[in-house]
């Protein structure tokens, strides 16, 4: 999915949510969640679009309507120190696209 097509599901009020996923390297991915399912978003060239930071998305999408948005890390300490009992879940920590922290 790129902007374009973002946008305009946007405006439409059929994006549900965004994840922004964040990854080893100090990036982060999108994913967009519609109905009927999820998608990368994509840059010019149809490879994922990286981000550096929250506002660096905030800065990308200024122009899109605003929907539900959440950042996602996985659990750094068990993937150092191994596997803790029981199901482990990501952090999910829900952000605005028009409001700073």
């Amino acid at each position: 999915m790129n902007l374009q097509t973002l946008t305009q599901l946007a405006t439409q009020g059929d994006v549900r949510e965004m994840e922004l996923l964040s990854l080893e390297g100090g990036f982060y991915l999108a994913r967009v969640r519609l109905d009927h399912g999820q998608f990368t978003l994509l840059d010019a060239a149809a490879k994922p679009l990286h981000f550096r930071s929250v506002n660096h998305l905030r800065d990308v999408l200024q122009s899109v309507p605003a929907f539900p948005c959440t950042l996602v890390h996985q659990c750094v300490h068990d993937e150092m120190c191994g596997r803790r009992e029981g199901p482990i879940e990501a952090l999910r920590t829900p952000f605005s696209l028009e409001a700073p922290w």
